[in-house]
C-alpha cells in the first residue's frame, strides 16, 4: 500500500447484493435507486464506504457474475444515469463506492465470446481459451466449479473452450494482450465516473497454461477432477495482477482481491505493499458444511496467523459474512442478539479494515427454505443434485443445504414488519425469511440495545480511537470457546474478550481494569456469560 493510500486505513466497508438491499420500482428486484434510498440509514449507521455486488448487464445465471457487457448498467438495477446519481448522493455523504470486477471469465452473451465462437480466424478468435478434444471428448479432466466438465463444445469451431465456473462463464485469455488492454480501458472508464475502489472476483486464476494437463486430484463421481488449486496462483498470474496493481496505484484506488491462498508465500504476494498487487486479500474459502467444524480456536489461529503474516507490510480485510457464506450470526453464534454482538465485537476490533455484509447488523439469520425449489442460487441447486445422487435422501440433503446455501445470505433485507418486509411491495425475487416479523431495521433503530445500535457504536469507537486502527495485536492464552486479546497503542491497552459458547463458565481476567469501553451485557465478577464481548481499558 502506497503511503498515499493510508486513507483506506479509515474504510469501513459495507457489501450490497443489490438484487437483495431494496426495491424502488415494485418488480420484486432491489435497485440503484433502492440504495440510494437507503443511504441516509447508511450514513447513520456510521460506514463510509460501499460494495456493490455486479450490477453490470447480464443475463443473470450467476447472479451478476457472469457480465455481457462491462459498460452497461442491467436494466433491472436501472440506468448509469441512476449510477451516476448513486455517486453523488453517496459522495456528498461522504460514502465511496467500491464496484465487484469479474475479471476471470465473461458471459456467453459477451459480443467478444459471440465472436470468438463463429471461427478460429476473427479479431475475437483469442479473447478465450478454446482447445481441441481428445478422442471425441474433452481435452482434459479438469472439472467445473458447478459440476460437470470445465469444456464445453462449440459446433462451430469443433473445438472445447474452458470454464472454469458455469459453462455460461467462459474464461478470458489473459495471455492475449488485446484482452488485457480491453480489460485496463474499461476500469479506466469507471474510475473516471468517480468509482474509488474495486473487489477483484475469483482472480487467482488469470493464467492457463497448463490448460492441456490433467488435475492431477482424484475424480467427482462425474469423472472430473477439481482445478483451480492446480493453477491458482503462479508467477504469470502474479505478474498480470501487478499490471493491475500498476493502475490502482497509480490512480489511488482502493483495491481487494478475492484469491484463492495456497501458502502464506502466496498470500504475502497478493497482500504485501511491495509486491504491487492488492491492498488486502479476501481469502476464498469454499462451503461450509458442518457448522460445529468452525472452532474459535480455528479462528483464533486464522487471525493470528494472518496478523503475522502481513503486520510488516500489508493489510487486513476482516469479515465473517459475504454473499458466498451463510449468516455468521448462524455460522458462528446461535441466533441470538448476544452472540451477534459478539462477533461484531471480534470485527471491529481485529486490526484491518471491517467489512459488514447487509443485514449482520440487525443479526439476519439463516433462511430455512421448505423445497430446493425456494432456492435460487445455481451452486445450491448443484449441490443437492450431487448430494441425492451421493445417496442422501431428500430430507438429509436439503438439511445439509439450510447450513451451506449461499441464499442464505440472499434473501431480501428486512426493513420492517410489513408485508415482504418493507423490500418491496410485491412478491420478492426470493423469499423473504419469515423472521422479518421479529428482525428488522425498523424494530432494531427503536432498540437502544439492538444489535444495529451496538454496530453504530462499534463503528464510531473505531473512527475515533486510533488504537483500533493502528494498535499492535497480542492474543492470550485462553480457556477452550474464547478468543482474548490485546491492543496496544502508544500508552494505551484494550483488552477485548469473547466468548463463543452458549453457558457461562469460570473466568478470570488478571488485568486492573480501568474502565469498561463497550460490553454487550454486563460482566460479572469471574464468571464469563454466554455470548459475552467485553472491550476493557486496563493498566
Amino acid at each position: 500500500m502506497i503511503k498515499s493510500k493510508d486513507w483506506i486505513k479509515d474504510l469501513v466497508v459495507y457489501q450490497i447484493y443489490p438484487r437483495s438491499f431494496k426495491d424502488s420500482n415494485n418488480d420484486g428486484i432491489g435497485d440503484i435507486k433502492g440504495i440510494i434510498e437507503k443511504l441516509d440509514y447508511l450514513e447513520y449507521l456510521g460506514i463510509n464506504a460501499i460494495w456493490l455486488s455486479p450490477i453490470y448487464k447480464s443475463p443473470m445465471i450467476d447472479n451478476g457474475y457472469d457480465i455481457e457487457d462491462y459498460y452497461a448498467i442491467n436494466e433491472e438495477f436501472g440506468t448509469m444515469e441512476d449510477f451516476d446519481n448513486l455517486l453523488s448522493e453517496a459522495k456528498k455523504r461522504n460514502i465511496i463506492i467500491i464496484m465487484d470486477l469479474v475479471l476471470n471469465h465473461t458471459s456467453n452473451k459477451h459480443q467478444w465470446f459471440i465472436e470468438a465462437s463463429k471461427s478460429k480466424n476473427n479479431k475475437y478468435s483469442n479473447y478465450y481459451i478454446f482447445k481441441d478434444g481428445k478422442n471425441n471428448k474433452e481435452p482434459n479432466n479438469w472439472g467445473s466449479t458447478f459440476g460437470g466438465s470445465a469444456r464445453t463444445y462449440v459446433k462451430e469451431r469443433d473445438q472445447y473452450y474452458l470454464h472454469l465456473f458455469a459453462k455460461e462463464q467462459p474464461d478470458l485469455n489473459w495471455s492475449n494482450v488485446e484482452v488485457r488492454e480491453e480489460i485496463y480501458k474499461m476500469i479506466n472508464f469507471w474510475i473516471d465516473k468517480g468509482v474509488k475502489g474495486f473487489r477483484v472476483d475469483a482472480i487467482s486464476y488469470l493464467d492457463k497454461t497448463k490448460e492441456m494437463l490433467d488435475a492431477p486430484y482424484p475424480l467427482n463421481n462425474e469423472g472430473y477432477s477439481p482445478c483451480k488449486a492446480f493453477i491458482a496462483g503462479n508467477e504469470t498470474t502474479h505478474n498480470y495482477i501487478k499490471e493491475l496493481g500498476n493502475i490502482f496505484n497509480s490512480r489511488n484506488i482502493f483495491s481487494v482481491g478475492e484469491c484463492f491462498i495456497q501458502s502464506d508465500e502466496d498470500f504475502k504476494k497478493y497482500v504485501l505493499t511491495e509486491s504491487n498487487e492488492f491492498d488486502m486479500a479476501i481469502p476464498f474459502i469454499p462451503p461450509v458444511v458442518e457448522i460445529k467444524n468452525i472452532s474459535p480456536n480455528y479462528l483464533k489461529n486464522t487471525f493470528k496467523h494472518r496478523y503475522e503474516i502481513l503486520k510488516n507490510g500489508g493489510w487486513r480485510a476482516n469479515f465473517l459474512s459475504n454473499h458466498d457464506k451463510p449468516r455468521q450470526i448462524s455460522l458462528y453464534g446461535n441466533d441470538s442478539i448476544e452472540s451477534g454482538k459478539m462477533l461484531a465485537t471480534l470485527l471491529h476490533t481485529l486490526p484491518g479494515t471491517p467489512f459488514v455484509y447487509q443485514g449482520e447488523e440487525i443479526g439476519m439469520t439463516n433462511v430455512y427454505y421448505d423445497s430446493i425449489d425456494e432456492y435460487n442460487d445455481l451452486d445450491t441447486k448443484n449441490y443437492y443434485s450431487y448430494l441425492l445422487k451421493s445417496n442422501k435422501s431428500k430430507e438429509e440433503a436439503l438439511k445439509e443445504i439450510h447450513l451451506t446455501s449461499r441464499d442464505n445470505a440472499r434473501s431480501p433485507m428486512q426493513w420492517d414488519n410489513s408485508e415482504f418486509s418493507g423490500f418491496s411491495k410485491v412478491k420478492p425475487w426470493l423469499n423473504v425469511n419469515p423472521n422479518y416479523l421479529k428482525i428488522n431495521v425498523k424494530s432494531e433503530l427503536n432498540n437502544p440495545n439492538s444489535i444495529f445500535n451496538y454496530y453504530k457504536k462499534l463503528i464510531s469507537l473505531r473512527k475515533n480511537n486510533d488504537i483500533l486502527k493502528y494498535g499492535d495485536l497480542e492474543f492470550i492464552d485462553s480457556s477452550d470457546g474464547t478468543i482474548v486479546y490485546l491492543r496496544k497503542y502508544k500508552e494505551i491497552k484494550w483488552l477485548v474478550v469473547l466468548s463463543f459458547l452458549d453457558k457461562e463458565i469460570d473466568f478470570k481476567i488478571d488485568y486492573k481494569i480501568k474502565k469498561v469501553i463497550l460490553e454487550n451485557y454486563p460482566l460479572k465478577e469471574n464468571k464469563l456469560g454466554s455470548y459475552q464481548a467485553l472491550i476493557l481499558e486496563i493498566e
